[in-house]
């Protein structure tokens, strides 16, 4: 069988949206080439699988599209925390490089098609010697530069980020620009096409924003906030959040704002505000108001009777040490990755790429390329 096409994901920054352009490719390609491959050469959102560290994406890709492959195949460096420090000390680039390539040999063989999503801008990875540029030229293989909205910037930073392409002999096909707000899609998807067309760029898709991609679910907060859950069962943690509340005001101007998959972030002494959020519960309120969980902060317990009423109203309830600000500065700083169980998420994704990207014209221009 011939080498399969194959296209490296890109993008301008962190969270620009690889990961979702990765797997909407694969949904839409896979129905053209069922033998489709992932790999993600560097990862650095990393957990531990078995006995090998794996990088979160590389996790989803094999669960959503049952890829058969090794999973340390489909993540042959992940960069767990310490790891980059021992690189600097003991290193060996082409240890790590040699690493890449099998994987990817062993990854590609059998396979009409193979998306290789790299790690942020073009840079990301240099401080390995295994930079998204380096990477690329190593698998020969075009990119596809993934941006977010807006008109100037998208355009200054992927010229940014091609200029270190180039500079490696790496071609980039095109660019997807991401998230863009949809009052503003109709001017913003005609200006980033003339802008990058005089540029000499093609652009494969203009995506709008879609609020449910960047909102966490309850068991990706518990998790990442070290939370102790102290009301709630577990099978009712992966409801989606899409409203964080801090509570520091009085509870009746507090049900003004329990609207709209409500996360409530107050200090456990705060019975008044813990039991209003229950009471949006109660049948006949609950319609106009949706507190799909509390978290209480600085390590303070509710009086026991609250606690009970929390029980029994079954709201999922996660007890920090933090204090409320901090609790609160975590969770907005978190990078909400999509992840096998997350199924609303996912069906949004692919269908959101078949809408906005032009996949016929990516793969009519990869061919082309490669004769």
């Amino acid at each position: 069988m011939d080498s399969p096409l194959r296209i490296y994901v890109a993008a301008t920054r962190q969270n620009d949206g690889k990961t979702t352009t990765a797997l909407g490719l694969l949904e839409a390609i896979s129905e053209i080439h069922p033998q489709i491959g992932y790999i993600k050469p560097v990862g650095q959102q990393v957990k531990l699988i078995g006995q090998h560290e794996i990088d979160k994406d590389a996790s989803l890709m094999k669960d959503v599209f049952q890829i058969g492959s090794p999973l340390y195949d489909m993540s042959p460096v992940a960069v767990p925390r310490g790891f980059t420090e021992e690189y600097i000390l003991h290193g060996d680039v082409h240890q790590l490089g040699e690493r890449i390539r099998k994987a990817y040999q062993r990854e590609s063989a059998e396979k009409r098609f193979v998306v290789i999503e790299g790690t942020g801008h073009a840079g990301v990875g240099s401080v390995l010697d295994l930079s998204n540029a380096a990477v690329a030229k190593m698998l020969d293989t075009p990119v596809l530069i993934v941006t977010c909205a807006g008109i100037g910037r998208p355009i200054d930073e992927v010229m940014l980020n091609k200029a270190v392409f180039d500079n490696y002999g790496v071609k980039v096909l095109g660019v997807i620009v991401n998230k863009v707000i949809p009052e503003k899609y109709e001017k913003i998807n005609k200006l980033v096409r003339l802008g990058f067309q005089k540029k000499g760029i093609e652009t494969f898709g203009v995506i709008p924003f879609y609020p449910l991609l960047s909102s966490p679910t309850l068991r990706q907060l518990l998790e990442n906030i070290r939370g102790e859950l102290i009301s709630g069962e577990e099978d009712t943690l992966d409801v989606i959040v899409s409203k964080i509340l801090v509570g520091a005001m009085a509870p009746h101007e507090a049900f003004d704002y329990f609207k709209g998959d409500v996360l409530l972030i107050t200090p456990g002494n705060r019975e008044d505000l813990i039991l209003a959020a229950v009471s949006c519960n109660v049948p006949g309120v609950q319609e106009d108001y949706n507190v799909r969980g509390i978290i209480l902060t600085c390590g303070i317990w509710p009086n026991s009777t609250v606690l009970k009423i929390l029980k029994q109203a079954q709201v999922p309830a996660f007890l920090v040490e933090d204090d409320t600000f901090t609790t609160a500065q975590k969770i907005t700083n978190l990078i909400i990755k999509i992840r096998p169980q997350d199924k609303e998420k996912i069906a949004t994704v692919k269908q959101m790429v078949k809408d906005y990207v032009d996949v016929d014209g990516l793969m009519e221009r990869l061919a082309a390329d490669r004769k």
